[in-house]
C-alpha cells in the first residue's frame, strides 16, 4: 500500500476538523434533543471542577479527570457550558491531530489515509454518541473521546509502519494514549492494554514498548504532581464502588447478548472471520493481535450504553491496510485477498448507521428548531444550553395502581415490587418522577429557600443532588453528581432530601437500606407534598 503524503493529509484533517467541529458554532448555543439528565450529571461535574474542586477527591465519579476538564477550562475562562462543549472538542481534536496524521501516513495507504483521519475527527466532535438514533446529544462524548484515542493507539501498536520505523515516537504515542485513556475512562484501558501490549511483545519491539512505558509513567507522574498521590487512590476508591454496585450493574445488553444477539452476531462473526482470514494470508502477528483484542472490544461495547461497537471502522480500516498480495490463497485455494476485501466491505455496512449519524449530528443540530426552547440550568452558566421546554418542565408522575385501597388490591401479591423505601419505618409511595426535572428542583429549592435552609449542603436521595444549581446551597463534599451505590459523601451534609416520587425508586430505596444498614439516625425536620428533610447521624457522632 502506497505511503500517503503529509502535507495533504494534514490540511484534509484540519479541514475535517474546522467544518465538523465549527458548524455547530454557527446555532449560537447547544440544543440537546435527548439525554437531559445526563446533561444535568455533565454539568455538575463541570461546575464543581471549575469551581476548584477535584474528580474523586471533592466528588465520586468513575468518569476520569481528562473527561471533565477541557469542558471545565472553558468554563473557568468565562465560557457558557454550552459553548465550552464546543470548544472543548475542538480542542480535543486539534491536540489529537498530529497522532492521527502519524496514523494515518505511516499505517494507512491512499485514500484509507484520508477515510481513518476523518472519522477519527469526527469522533472528537459529534453530537451523538452513537447508534442510530438522530437526536442530538452530549451525552456520554468521553466513549468517543475515548475511542478516538483507541483509534491511534490500536494501528500503531498493530500494523507495521510503512516506510522509516520511528519506535521512540509510535511508543511515545502509545504511551500517552493508553494514559489519557485511564484519566477519561478507564475501562478502555484496561480492555485494551492486554492486546496491545501482547503485539508489542510479540513484535519484539522493545524500543516501542519501553517508550511506551516511560511516556505513560510520565503523564503519572505529571498527575501526582497536579493532584497529589491521594488522587490515584480516591479514583480507585470510585471505580471499586462502582464495580460493586447493583443500581446499574450494566447499562444495556449482558455480555453474551453483546457478543451473540441478533443485532450485534453479523459484526461479531466478521471480526472472527478477520482474524482467521489474517492468520491465513501470514499476517500472523496482526491476527493474533486482533484476536487478544476482541474481547476487549466486546467489553468496551458491553460497558457502553448503547452497547454500540465503534470498533468496526478501525477494524475496517486495518483489513484493508493489511490486505495480502493479489493471488494469495489459502490451503483450500480460496482466494484471501478477495475474503478479506468481503470482510472488510462487511465491517463497514455495519459500522455505517452509527458512524453516520455521528458525522451527520453537527449539521443536524445546525437545522434543529429553536422554538419553545429553554435553557436546561438556571444562571450565567445555562445561558447557551437549551432543550425543549416541555421535556423540563412537563411534570409526569408514574404511580402503582395496587395499593391497599384501589380495585386491583387483590392482584399486588402476583406483581413484582422491588424498590420499597421505608424511612424510619414508613412505607413511602410507590411513584416515580417520569419528567419535569427542572420544575422538580426548582420548586423544592425555593420552598428550602423560604423555610430557612439557604446556604446548607442538600443531599438527596435521588439519582442527582443538583439543589445547588437552582438555588442558594453548596454542593456537599465526597458526593456523587450521578448516584452508584453507597452513601458517598453524606457525612458531609448538612440535610437530606427523600423525594416521595423519586426520578429513580431503586436509588431512593437503596440509600435508605444503606442508612438502615449503617445504623445512621435519620431526624425528620420538615415535610411537604414532594419531600421529607431531615438529618443524618452517625451511631457515634455527636452532630
Amino acid at each position: 500500500m502506497k505511503r500517503a503524503s503529509t502535507a495533504p493529509v494534514l490540511v484534509w484533517l484540519a479541514v475535517i476538523l474546522g467544518l465538523f467541529g465549527g458548524v455547530s458554532l454557527l446555532k449560537g448555543g447547544f440544543y440537546l434533543g435527548k439525554h437531559e439528565g445526563d446533561t444535568l450529571h455533565l454539568a455538575e461535574l463541570v461546575l464543581r471542577m471549575a469551581g476548584g474542586e477535584w474528580p474523586h477527591l471533592d466528588f465520586m465519579t468513575p468518569i476520569g479527570v481528562l473527561a471533565i476538564a477541557p469542558i471545565a477550562w472553558f468554563v473557568g475562562q468565562g465560557a457558557g457550558l454550552g459553548h465550552a462543549i464546543f470548544y472543548a472538542q475542538l480542542a480535543v481534536g486539534l491536540i489529537l491531530l498530529p497522532a492521527v496524521l502519524r496514523v494515518a501516513v505511516s499505517r494507512f495507504g491512499g485514500l484509507w489515509s484520508y477515510a481513518y483521519g476523518a472519522f477519527v475527527m469526527i469522533l472528537c466532535v459529534a453530537l451523538v454518541h452513537g447508534e442510530s438514533q438522530s437526536a442530538t446529544s452530549i451525552s456520554m462524548h468521553y466513549n468517543r473521546w475515548a475511542w478516538a484515542i483507541a483509534y491511534v493507539v490500536v494501528p500503531l501498536a498493530v500494523l507495521a509502519p510503512l516506510g522509516r520505523a520511528r519506535p521512540w515516537l509510535d511508543g511515545a504515542l502509545i504511551g500517552l494514549g493508553m494514559a489519557a485513556l485511564v484519566l477519561t475512562k478507564v475501562t478502555y484501558f484496561v480492555a485494551l492494554a492486554p492486546g496491545v501490549l501482547i503485539v508489542l511483545l510479540a513484535r519484539r519491539n522493545w524500543s516501542m514498548l519501553a517508550a511506551a512505558v516511560l511516556a505513560g509513567l510520565a503523564v503519572a507522574a505529571a498527575m501526582t504532581l497536579a493532584a497529589g498521590p491521594a488522587f490515584w487512590l480516591a479514583y480507585l476508591g470510585d471505580l471499586r464502588t462502582v464495580a460493586g454496585s447493583d443500581i446499574r450493574a450494566q447499562p444495556g445488553e449482558g455480555f453474551g447478548q453483546v457478543v451473540a444477539a441478533p443485532p450485534y452476531m453479523g459484526a461479531s462473526l466478521t471480526l472472527v472471520a478477520a482474524v482467521i482470514l489474517l492468520r491465513q494470508a501470514g499476517r500472523s502477528v496482526e491476527g493474533m493481535a486482533l484476536l487478544f483484542l476482541m474481547p476487549g472490544f466486546f467489553y468496551i461495547a458491553f460497558q457502553n450504553f448503547g452497547n454500540d461497537p465503534q470498533w468496526l471502522l478501525l477494524l475496517a480500516f486495518m483489513v484493508f491496510a493489511l490486505l495480502p498480495a493479489p493471488g494469495t490463497r489459502s490451503g483450500g485455494g480460496r482466494d484471501l485477498r478477495d475474503g478479506l476485501r468481503i470482510t472488510g466491505v462487511l465491517a463497514l455496512a455495519f459500522a455505517a448507521p452509527s458512524a453516520i449519524n455521528l458525522a451527520y449530528s453537527p449539521f443536524r443540530h445546525l437545522a434543529a428548531e429553536t422554538d419553545k426552547t429553554l435553557p436546561l440550568l438556571p444562571g450565567p452558566v445555562g445561558r447557551d444550553i437549551f432543550t425543549g421546554q416541555s421535556r423540563l418542565y412537563r411534570v409526569d408522575f408514574l404511580r402503582s395502581g395496587d395499593g391497599p385501597d384501589t380495585p386491583f388490591a387483590a392482584y399486588r401479591e402476583r406483581g413484582e415490587r422491588e424498590y420499597e423505601a421505608v424511612l424510619n419505618g414508613e412505607v413511602l409511595p410507590e411513584c416515580v418522577l417520569e419528567s419535569g426535572m427542572n420544575a422538580w428542583f426548582e420548586v423544592v429549592a425555593r420552598d428550602l429557600e423560604a423555610n430557612g435552609y439557604k446556604g446548607r449542603a442538600i443531599l438527596g436521595t435521588d439519582l442527582f443532588s443538583l439543589y445547588w444549581a437552582f438555588g442558594d446551597f453548596r454542593p456537599v463534599r465526597g458526593s456523587a453528581p450521578w448516584y452508584y451505590g453507597g452513601l458517598s459523601g453524606v457525612e458531609n451534609a448538612d440535610f437530606v432530601v427523600v423525594p416521595l416520587c423519586p426520578m429513580a425508586a431503586q436509588i431512593r430505596a437503596g440509600m435508605l437500606k444503606s442508612f438502615a444498614a449503617e445504623g445512621w439516625t435519620l431526624t425528620e425536620v420538615r415535610r411537604t407534598d414532594l419531600y421529607v428533610l431531615v438529618t443524618a447521624k452517625r451511631p457515634d457522632s455527636q452532630r
